[in-house]
């Protein structure tokens, strides 16, 4: 077994890529499957957007938390050496112990963010989708969204602003970072539209307010505080504001009130005359925030939902049948029970299948902006569909209400040359494992390696790496049945695994995405 760090290098992107593209399909899924049917679970956090790790009643917003730990990852960022930036650095406690960084919000929202299990995924980018995520859900613009962000394997120079100091130190601060006096003035009043000042971390501040409906005595920058809306900007203007960065006792500690009125009042004057003048701003400037990343990290192209997205997809391999589960999801669709959705499975041989596809539910984004319509991969009698294994399944099209969809002519592409087979099981499934690995491979395929790749895999300071444990190739063939021959390996551990294996120089993924273990298998027959 050994270790190789993952980078989550950037991928050319066009408008809409072409499935299976394992890290983009990730990110994609982060950024669209939000609430309902296959969501990814952030939204599970921050809807109802009072909902506080706190309770509800506690006068903080998770929202507002996420809003926060990401400007504060950013802001260590330095034009000048392209150092710092959104690198998910805000998790080591060298970052968190600082002054500028006072409270438990950083900690709490990397506890939400990175318990979220995505393949693929950094946590700097789990930060980023969260974040807009949030935001969205919240009463928040529509936000685009940039994958490829690398984990900091270090902290970066302290540097971010501070209530107690003067407006120059800010104007400076804000353009190290690469934003102007007037994009400073938008990006406070853009975060501010949430959240707060609790009294603990700033008592000089928030005074304590023995409020049962504000039992951490947050003092917030809006009547709306877990909402966005342009109120933060309307309340200042018209002088009935309460944000105790303005209308604070102690006036060195009024960074607000002098960020806001540095240019007369021009800028919030014209936020708080147009909301919508102040929701497309904040989107503006919310992806920059989320895009500032450091010198040499290149960002993927915005992620656009694909039209039509396989999902979960899942090959067994049992006796001499190929079990085929998953689902296909379709996007800004709304259920229909009168719609008809058919597969078209195409073959080794050359032959095609036609599936009717039952649904399976619906989902929705960007605070119900937009629908998805889910369909089963499988008759609506079974969990899976039984496949033939010497034809096997080579690429899948589909065709919804008399349209065909095959991504523009290259069909949905399907592996089925390395599969995990359902004679693997366990003599043990707790301490100590032990349990057998068997991967069915197609004759012919000819692999140069067959190998698995373990699901979660972090360094010592939280970054996913690839722990690869290859399969070794059988001394003589095993046959499963004629058309595939089984590899086996021992395992001794409580990991889960996807298979993966190398052809030709190619690498081919395995359409295992749940993983297998131990604890997922049957138990191994018994001697007699």
């Amino acid at each position: 077994m050994f270790s190789l760090p993952l980078l989550f290098s950037t991928l050319a992107v066009a408008n809409a890529y072409i499935w299976p593209s394992p890290t983009l399909d990730a990110l994609e899924s982060a950024r669209w499957d939000q609430n309902g049917h296959n969501a990814v679970g952030f939204a599970g956090f921050v809807v109802p957007c009072d909902l506080a790790l706190q309770g509800f009643h506690s006068g903080r917003a998770n929202v507002a938390d996420w809003v926060r730990t990401a400007y504060h990852d950013m802001a260590t960022h330095n034009v000048e050496d392209g150092t710092g930036g959104l690198d998910a650095s805000i998790r080591l406690s060298e970052e968190t112990s600082r002054a500028e960084n006072p409270g438990d919000g950083f900690r709490n929202t990397l506890v939400e963010v990175t318990s979220i299990g995505i393949a693929h995924v950094s946590i700097a980018d789990k930060l980023a989708v969260a974040t807009i995520l949030a935001i969205e859900n919240c009463g928040g613009p529509e936000i685009p969204f940039r994958g490829g962000r690398v984990d900091a394997g270090g902290p970066n120079t302290p540097g971010v602003p501070e209530p107690q100091q003067d407006l120059q130190s800010h104007i400076a601060s804000f353009a190290r970072q690469g934003f102007t006096p007037t994009e400073m003035i938008g990006l406070v009043a853009c975060g501010h539209s949430f959240g707060g000042v609790e009294h603990a971390p700033f008592p000089d501040i928030s005074p304590e307010m023995h409020d049962p409906n504000n039992t951490l005595s947050v003092s917030h920058f809006d009547t709306t505080f877990a909402h966005f809306d342009n109120n933060v900007a309307t309340e200042y203007i018209s002088g009935t504001t309460q944000n105790p960065l303005v209308v604070g006792s102690n006036d060195t500690t009024n960074s607000d009130k002098r960020i806001f009125a540095s240019d007369g009042n021009v800028t919030m004057k014209s936020f708080a005359d147009s909301p919508e003048l102040f929701a497309s701003t904040c989107s503006n400037l919310f992806a920059r925030m989320l895009n500032t990343v450091p010198r040499g990290v290149q960002l993927t192209d915005v992620i656009t939902p694909l039209p039509v997205k396989p999902s979960r997809l899942q090959l067994t391999m049992s006796g001499n049948t190929l079990k085929m589960s998953g689902e296909v999801r379709f996007w800004n669709m709304a259920a229909d029970p009168q719609r008809t959705v058919f597969m078209l499975l195409d073959d080794h041989a050359g032959g095609t299948r036609n599936v009717t596809l039952p649904a399976a539910g619906v989902s929705t984004a960007t605070g119900g902006r937009y629908n998805a319509a889910w369909y089963t991969l499988a008759p609506q009698s079974s969990t899976s569909l039984a496949l033939d294994a010497a034809a096997g399944v080579t690429g899948m099209r589909f065709v919804v209400d008399g349209k065909l969809e095959d991504q523009g002519g290259v069909g949905f592409a399907v592996q089925d040359g390395v599969v995990f087979s359902d004679t693997s099981c366990y003599t043990s499934n707790q301490e100590p494992f032990k349990w057998r690995m068997d991967v069915a491979v197609r004759n012919g395929l000819n692999p140069t390696r067959v190998y698995l790749v373990q699901i979660g895999a972090t360094d010592s300071i939280g970054r996913e790496i690839a722990v690869e444990v290859d399969v070794p190739p059988p001394a003589k063939p095993v046959a499963v049945n004629a058309n595939y021959s089984i590899w086996s390996i021992d395992m001794t551990d409580g990991n889960f695994y996807n298979i993966e294996a190398e052809v030709d120089g190619r690498k081919l993924i395995g359409n295992d995405v749940f993983g297998y273990g131990a604890t997922g298998l049957k138990a191994c027959p018994t001697s007699t």
